[in-house]
């Protein structure tokens, strides 16, 4: 109705929404950004790009970066294949079946700044304090019509650590949680 050029797949299977999405844009990688990771970093999913054309991996991660500056790289042949091993729709823990099939070409983020890796702050949206702390980092940011960059989020953070402190106690519960989801079954299959 607005002109938007968009698709809408399936509601449970985040999977089998990448995989027909890609398809149908007819795309060769994609680079996941939930909606609920507010500040993921346009500059690390360039980076991610960069590595699949340098590279050809299936799968890219970056293990131990502030929590929601960078989901995954995907290779769509990896991700058909996903598809086709999966044993269920529920694939909100997606990675386990790129990661631990031992299917996968797996690649760290190449060219990622030491000063991303950080166990201290929680950029993701799934609590009410999730919510205050975006909104105090906002305040706090001096450049309301550029561009909020990974930089200036931790400089915000590390300069006002009264903000980390408003959500980061959730991260626990949050890793707890996700542990709990994790509902990663695959089909019998020969390779």
């Amino acid at each position: 109705e607005n002109g938007i050029h968009h698709f809408q797949g399936s509601i449970k299977d985040k999977l089998d929404r990448w995989l027909t999405a890609s398809i149908f844009f007819d795309i060769d990688y994609i680079v996941t950004a939930d909606g609920d990771d507010l500040f993921c970093d346009p500059l690390l999913i360039d980076l991610a790009f960069k590595q699949f054309d340098n590279t050809d991996p299936d799968f890219i991660k970056c293990d131990g970066i502030v929590c929601g500056a960078f989901t995954y790289g995907i290779k769509i042949d990896a991700l058909k294949k996903v598809c086709e091993i999966k044993n269920t729709d529920d694939t909100e823990m997606m990675w386990h079946y790129f990661t631990d099939t031992g299917l996968f070409n797996i690649e760290e983020l190449k060219g990622v700044s030491s000063k991303y890796y950080r166990d201290d702050i929680r950029m993701t949206l799934d609590y009410e304090e999730d919510l205050k702390f975006f909104k105090e980092v906002i305040k706090q940011c001096k450049n309301s019509n550029e561009f909020l960059s990974l930089d200036e989020i931790i400089d915000i953070c590390d300069n006002n650590p009264y903000i980390k402190e408003i959500n980061y106690f959730r991260q626990s519960e949050f890793l707890k949680n996700q542990e709990s989801k994790k509902d990663f079954r695959i089909k019998k299959f020969s390779c």
